[in-house]
């Protein structure tokens, strides 16, 4: 029966976001096809709320409070793909508010933050000037077919909304640098990555220079990359594997970890000097 919900869910949520774009653009649906629509719905909520009570009532009977069993609910009812892409979501939407405010996320009393966004500033500057145009043209098309506003409106919102997340991957990136701090080494990439190594399992640091870094998180057998731009700079090697969890959730364990940062030099004299130990933030 889970897996029925999950499989519902999955099908009925983009089914019905189409039937929107439809009726918002004019677009003549067969009478049946609402009434069918809408039944498919009432099932998929029945279906959804038996499983989520029987969810709840066996995280309950394994001694979970409530605030424990609903969270167990949602974990077990929603894939874990699906949960960390909102996790993304939600994260970038919190780190816009930091940017504005001027503010870092992670980076506790006395440690030392390692930007790396400056590479990929233009970049992302260039795609979000992109995405903004295309926009706008997108709209002076529509108006210049005479397209019914629901549909120019529908448009419109996709597509802010877009330029709104390409926003919050920059104030993500900008907000959560890497951080070395007394006891660990904390390699990030924005909201999609974040790697928590302890000072003493580092065993060497170097500098190298790497332009041809394959995708922002990439895996060699026991070697991670975080990259920017296609780019690391940094070298850390290990006294043993540690696990390191990939942006949609698959684990794996790796002895070196190579990462970019705009100062490499601060980096290596973070690694050298020891800081005293302070309280850290989460």
């Amino acid at each position: 029966m889970l897996r029925a919900a999950r499989a519902a869910l999955g099908l009925v949520i983009p089914g019905e976001l189409l039937m929107v774009i439809l009726l918002a653009s004019g677009v003549s649906v067969p009478p049946p096809v609402p009434a069918v629509s809408g039944t498919l719905v009432a099932c998929v909520i029945a279906l959804e709320t038996v499983v989520v009570a029987r969810l709840f009532r066996a995280a309950r009977r394994e001694g979970a409070g409530r605030r424990r069993a609903v969270r167990l609910t949602y974990e077990r009812l929603v894939p874990i793909t699906v949960r960390r892409l909102l996790g993304f979501e939600a994260a970038g939407m919190a780190a816009l508010t930091l940017w504005i405010a001027r503010r870092r996320h992670g980076v506790p009393a006395g440690a030392r933050a390692l930007p790396y966004a400056g590479a990929q500033t233009f970049t992302m500057g260039v795609f979000v000037s992109a995405m903004v145009v295309e926009l706008v043209g997108l709209e002076l098309l529509l108006r210049a077919l005479d397209a019914p506003t629901a549909l120019r409106v529908t448009v419109l919102v996709i597509d802010a909304y877009g330029v709104l997340i390409a926003f919050a991957v920059m104030a993500a990136c900008a907000t959560r640098p890497h951080v070395v701090t007394a006891t660990e080494v904390r390699v990030r990439y924005g909201a999609f990555f974040d790697l928590r190594i302890p000072r003493e399992r580092v065993t060497a640091v170097r500098r190298v220079s790497r332009f041809d870094e394959k995708g922002l998180i990439g895996v060699d057998g026991d070697r991670l990359a975080v990259a920017v731009s296609s780019q690391t700079n940094i070298v850390l090697e290990l006294d043993r594997p540690i696990t390191a969890t990939r942006p949609l959730g698959r684990t794996v364990e790796v002895g070196t970890v190579r990462f970019f940062a705009d100062d490499p030099a601060a980096v290596l004299d973070a690694l050298r000097t020891r800081p005293e130990p302070v309280a850290e933030a989460a």
